[in-house]
């Protein structure tokens, strides 16, 4: 037996043989992709990932090796990693350490010689599914089981999973502007542009409730990215209300988009297979001005109902798809998108929304 060999199994029944990768084992998720050519070990690290299992579009992944401080959260966070071709070996001299060694270390299963495009044509004509991956059991009826009884992505909750266990502050205590962070997920980057802007930042747990927010007497709320779906999240629906009603800003990045839209009773939907990557793009309403920006979601919230809504307007939209991709509200300092603006990978188009944020504040 080809004891290097792997197998990817669809929940529509599709086949694939490749080599392993990384740790052998069995791993299980939601398969999506990610279209960016550079970035992976940021996507890898990022906790809007959990419970997923990313095929990387771009044929060379690991190419130019690893380092400690390229990282999104403090763990790799994908379930698995599908590639074309996964390098071993790396060009980079700064570079700590190979992707094979740090999947090993991460205990991170992945399969290698996949033909990733047409595997991510597949998932664009069919839609998102759950997937498994084994290196080491190799019998397809019993993977086929195994992968039955893996959950699906709608309706489940996953925020609170990834979220910090204890509050933690970043940056200057003396700072003029204090931005108390609910994390559902939060990415590091995130933080720092937050911080490069002088405010001192305490970053909570998902399921803080709001009179424990207002104690920390922030002048600003951020509501953070994060994995699974917003809709069964009625306890940070909840905490969203309170902080509209205080009148204190409030921005919202991709999963905190969709909780600000469903406390203002906009319904989300699962999208047919997501968006993910560093070159979508994006025109403001409001400016008239396009952005390339990165993308990472699966949800996206419901254009008729922001229609129908007197207090809810939309910002901004994507260019491919036309899907809603910024709200903001009429009657409250309040407003998200639904893409990444602190864009670790990706351009840096974006990020006058953290200035957006400060100037509210300050006013």
């Amino acid at each position: 037996m080809d004891t290097n060999k792997a197998i990817l199994i669809l929940e529509d029944g599709t086949v694939l043989n490749g080599k392993s990768f990384g740790k052998k084992g069995i791993a299980t998720g939601e398969l999506c992709f990610n279209t960016g050519m550079t970035g992976y070990q940021e996507v890898f690290t990022d906790p809007s990932y959990y419970g997923q299992v990313v095929i990387m579009n771009c044929v060379h992944t690991g190419n130019y090796g690893v380092k400690k401080d390229e990282v999104e959260s403090n763990s790799v966070k994908v379930k698995a990693v599908i590639g074309r071709d996964l390098e071993e070996k790396y060009s980079r001299f700064m570079a700590d350490d190979s992707l094979q060694k740090y999947f090993e270390d991460q205990n991170v299963v992945a399969i290698n010689e996949v033909d990733t495009r047409a595997l991510v044509e597949h998932v664009r004509t069919k839609g998102a599914m759950n997937c498994i991956i084994s290196s080491t059991e190799m019998n397809i009826d019993v993977l086929k089981q195994l992968l039955k009884e893996v959950p699906s992505m709608d309706g489940l909750e996953l925020a609170s999973l990834v979220s910090t266990n204890e509050p933690y502050t970043l940056g200057n205590e003396n700072a003029a502007l204090r931005v108390a962070v609910l994390d559902f997920g939060i990415k590091q980057n995130i933080l720092n542009c937050l911080v490069e802007r002088g405010a001192f930042v305490k970053v909570y747990n998902a399921k803080t409730e709001f009179e424990t927010l207002e104690k920390f007497n922030p002048n600003g709320y951020f509501i953070s990215n994060g994995p699974g779906d917003p809709a069964p999240m009625d306890y940070a629906i909840s905490t969203v209300k309170n902080i509209m009603q205080s009148g204190k800003p409030l921005f919202g990045i991709c999963l905190g988009h969709q909780l600000l839209a469903l406390a203002n009773g906009i319904p989300t939907f699962k999208m047919h297979h997501g968006h993910r990557g560093l070159n979508h793009p994006v025109k403001n309403i409001i400016t008239g001005k396009s952005e390339i920006t990165t993308q990472n979601h699966g949800f996206g919230i419901d254009p008729e109902a922001v229609k129908k809504s007197d207090i809810v307007e939309i910002t901004h939209r994507n260019l491919n798809d036309d899907s809603i991709e910024g709200i903001r509200l009429k009657n409250k300092k309040a407003f998200s998108v639904q893409y990444h603006p602190e864009a670790t990978p990706g351009p840096h188009d974006s990020r006058y929304l953290f200035d957006d944020f400060f100037a509210m504040m300050k006013n």
